[in-house]
């Protein structure tokens, strides 16, 4: 095992926010999961990402207090997300070990991860692969992570701490983009290395017509792109809804941007469902008696502005042309690129996997796809894909509190970025990992604030000092 000089800060910022308080891990977890290229060990072929990290650090804040092992531990035993999410879990493990050696050679697969056979990018028969342990560990964090993050955010002071690090998360995803566009044109990438250590193929040096492939602290602009529509979407709910709207305003509008000029065909593709599904947002709350400025001013101004556009395409010549040619370089042309067609060849073997596996799946981590619903029809089957529905509408199910109330609208937010996360993910997932930030975002959709069960009456009494108002 390799400790690296990132994972060093890590264990460090780690340590300091446990002498702080009970509630810095959470922040600081929330924080981490940006650094989507960066290992903080390397255990063999593995990387273990600063996040992964701090979520140790998160065990032992839940760990500290008796009353949050209670809550978490309740969770999982009543019926709700956490234990619909630890059934797929159980079920993906079970798969994971047993399906590739029950069906061996019965059907053709593109492993995930390494198998017996030389890696070849081609179809070799189904066995057991290295993926099928590291995506089993992955799962297990995440089940982890949103049974930590949801009952923690049952403490008001958690869940608008957790909200705020969101928050920051979208500037400092921001600051990354930024740095590494400069650091590009300036020739002095290097400096990022230390960030950029994860034993992936990293793609920050490419460029698509003449523009820089916006890649951040990911390895590739389709990460990048993915996680920053989940920002957009967050930052968009909560300024539509008056929550801290000038920094949430300038943050999403700085996202979008973000994801335009990344080139990537997933933020591309995603801008439009997540377009649609903020305009709802925003329909529904200029409807109700608690509308807000921004909600009305954002339900009148998105046709207004869609509308300009498609004139200014269709009466300008030199716009059209642009705009056609950037469309039909991230869209159209896609699919006959060797990307897509290496693409499509994933997803149509991986049906395969599906039907040849009579519905059940070939396993957790087995094959590779580019579809998250794929994924899970492929890697787990019908029965796992039923079960990750069953958590998605019970964690997002609404719940009996105030409308639209500061934690009505930053669980809303959450949902909205969660949907954007798996729209990216329908586009171009290569498995059923979603990753920490996604579950960050679905503990705080599922929780339940209004109990004081993590901090002590001082903690508390300090905090309460520091928080801001919304609006």
């Amino acid at each position: 095992m390799s400790v690296e000089p990132i994972g060093i800060l890590f264990l460090i910022v780690g340590v300091l926010g446990l002498m702080h308080g009970p509630v810095a891990p959470y922040a600081l977890l929330v924080v981490a999961t940006v650094f989507g290229a960066a290992a903080a060990f390397l255990v063999g072929a593995a990387n273990i990402q600063p996040a992964h990290l701090m979520m140790g650090f998160v065990g032992l804040a839940v760990l500290s207090r008796r009353a949050m092992v209670t809550t978490s531990v309740r969770a999982l035993v009543t019926p709700g997300p956490a234990l619909w999410l630890l059934l797929l879990l159980v079920y993906g493990m079970i798969t994971a070990y047993f399906m590739p050696r029950l069906l061996a050679g019965a059907t053709p697969i593109i492993p995930l991860g390494s198998s017996e056979y030389d890696d070849t990018r081609s179809t070799v028969p189904l066995g057991p692969v290295s993926s099928n342990f590291t995506q089993s560990i992955y799962m297990l964090a995440n089940l982890i992570c949103f049974v930590a993050i949801m009952a923690a955010a049952g403490d008001r002071n958690v869940f608008r701490t957790i909200a705020k690090a969101v928050v920051a998360l979208s500037a400092i995803n921001a600051l990354f983009a930024l740095i590494d566009l400069a650091t590009y044109w300036s020739g002095t990438q290097a400096v990022l290395d230390f960030m950029r250590n994860a034993q992936y193929t990293m793609h920050h040096e490419e460029q698509v017509a003449g523009l820089k492939r916006i890649v951040g602290a990911f390895p590739e602009a389709s990460a990048f792109s993915r996680f920053t529509l989940g920002l957009l979407a967050f930052n968009g709910t909560l300024w539509i809804a008056g929550i801290w709207p000038r920094t949430n305003g300038l943050l999403a509008l700085t996202s979008f941007l973000l994801v335009v000029l990344s080139t990537s065909t997933t933020g591309f593709v995603g801008l439009f469902p997540v377009a649609a599904l903020l305009f709802t947002v925003a329909v529904a709350r200029s409807l109700r008696p608690t509308r807000t400025v921004q909600s009305v001013l954002f339900a009148a101004m998105l046709p207004l502005i869609g509308a300009f556009a498609f004139l200014a395409v269709i009466l300008n010549d030199t716009f059209r042309e642009g705009v056609v040619y950037y469309v039909d370089l991230l869209v159209l042309s896609k699919a006959d690129s060797s990307s897509g067609v290496e693409r499509t060849a994933f997803n149509t073997i991986a049906m395969q996997n599906f039907f040849d596996s009579w519905g059940l799946g070939v396993g957790l981590g087995t094959v590779r796809t580019s579809s998250l619903p794929v994924a899970f029809l492929s890697h787990v089957g019908l029965p796992g894909t039923i079960l990750y529905l069953l958590f998605l509408a019970s964690a997002f199910w609404p719940r009996r509190t105030a409308p639209h109330s500061f934690h009505t609208d930053v669980r809303l937010a959450a949902i909205m970025a969660c949907l954007a996360l798996i729209c990216g993910d329908t586009i171009a997932a290569p498995s059923v990992e979603q990753g920490l930030f996604f579950f960050v975002l679905a503990g705080l959709a599922a929780a339940r604030p209004g109990s004081e069960v993590l901090l002590p009456a001082s903690a508390a009494a300090g905090l309460a000092q520091l928080r801001l108002r919304p609006g």
